[in-house]
C-alpha cells in the first residue's frame, strides 16, 4: 500500500510538469472570544493541469475552507494560493464553484440562470453568441427541453446539471465542486458522476472536489487528498489512484486494488483519525 500513497511533498517532487495550481504553506485561523481558532495549518499541495483531485475528511477539517481559498472567497492567514504563478486574492471566472445546494436564482429560468452567468463574464459578446453558448451547455447536460422551467419545477439532479452547465459555460481553468452530489439519490448520483467525467475529459478541466464518499472519490479522482481532523487540520496523506481511464465502474470494483485502496482510506478516516464522540 505504501507505493500507492505519498505525502504532498513527495507527490509534487515526483512530477516534472510545471505546477498549475499551488497551495503553498497555507494556514487559516479566526479570532474568537476565547482566542485564535486554527482551522488549517500548513497546507502544501500541488495540482497539475487537467488533474481530478478529491478532498476527503471528517466534518470540521477545513475542506470547504481550503476550497474557498482556491475560489478566492477567503484569504489565507498565512501562505498563499497561486494559479499559473499568479496569487489568488479574489474570486474570478477562471475558478468556478458548484455547490451542493445548487445556488440557482429561483426567479430565473434554467436558461436564464446560465445565460446571466455568460453575459456577466463575456461582456464583449453579442446576444446571439451568448445564446449559442447557453444553448450548447444546456444541451451538454441534457437540459434543452427544460430550458424554460424554473428551478422549482425540476428535480435535484436537474438543478445540479444547471449548476454544472452554468459553471462550464464560462470556460473556467479550475472547476471547484463542494460535495455536489451529496443530496442526490444513488442512481442520479452515479449518472452525474459519469456525466462529470465525460465533461472533464472533453474540456480537459482541472477539478477540485470535496466528497464524503470514498467510492465516489476512487471512481472519479486521479488523487485523493485525505485531511486530518480539525482544529489545525493538515493533509495527512495523498493517495494516488492507479486505475486507467476511461474507467468502467463494474470492472474497477472487481479489481483487488480497489478494495485495498478503499480499506486504506476507511482506516485513515475511521481508525487513525476517527472522531472522538465521547
Amino acid at each position: 500500500m505504501q507505493t500507492l500513497t505519498n505525502t504532498p511533498q513527495e507527490s509534487a517532487e515526483a512530477r516534472s510538469e510545471p505546477v498549475f495550481l499551488q497551495i503553498d504553506g497555507v494556514s487559516k485561523s479566526y479570532p474568537t472570544p476565547n482566542g485564535v481558532y486554527p482551522v488549517l495549518d500548513g497546507i502544501d499541495l500541488n495540482v497539475q493541469k487537467g488533474q481530478f483531485v478529491c478532498v476527503i475528511g471528517h466534518s470540521g477539517c477545513g475542506k470547504s475552507t481550503l476550497l474557498n481559498m482556491v475560489a478566492g472567497f477567503l484569504e489565507p492567514t498565512e501562505g498563499e494560493v497561486r494559479l499559473e504563478e499568479a496569487k489568488i486574492v479574489e474570486p474570478g471566472p477562471d475558478r468556478m464553484v458548484v455547490f451542493q445546494n445548487y445556488a440557482l436564482l429561483p426567479w430565473k429560468s434554467v436558461y436564464d440562470n446560465v445565460y446571466l452567468a455568460v453575459k456577466t463574464v463575456y461582456k464583449d459578446k453579442s446576444k446571439e453568441e451568448i445564446h449559442d453558448i447557453t444553448q450548447k451547455h444546456l444541451e451538454m447536460v441534457g437540459l434543452t427541453e427544460a430550458a424554460n422551467k424554473s428551478p422549482s419545477q425540476i428535480s435535484g439532479g436537474m438543478k445540479q446539471r444547471v449548476s454544472i452547465a452554468r459553471a462550464l459555460a464560462i470556460r473556467p481553468k479550475v472547476l471547484i465542486l463542494d460535495e455536489p452530489f451529496g443530496a442526490l439519490d444513488p442512481i442520479t448520483r452515479e449518472e452525474l458522476q459519469d456525466e462529470l467525467l465525460d465533461i472533464w475529459r472533453e474540456h480537459e478541466l482541472t477539478v477540485l472536489m470535496i466528497t464524503h464518499d470514498i467510492d465516489e472519490a476512487l471512481y472519479l479522482a486521479d488523487r485523493l487528498v485525505m485531511m486530518t481532523n480539525g482544529p489545525a487540520a493538515q493533509i495527512g496523506e495523498v493517495m494516488e489512484i492507479p486505475f486507467n481511464r476511461p474507467r468502467a465502474r463494474d470492472r474497477m470494483m472487481e479489481d483487488p486494488r480497489y478494495y485495498e485502496l478503499r480499506n486504506y482510506a476507511l482506516d485513515f478516516l475511521f481508525r487513525r483519525f476517527a472522531h472522538d464522540d465521547t
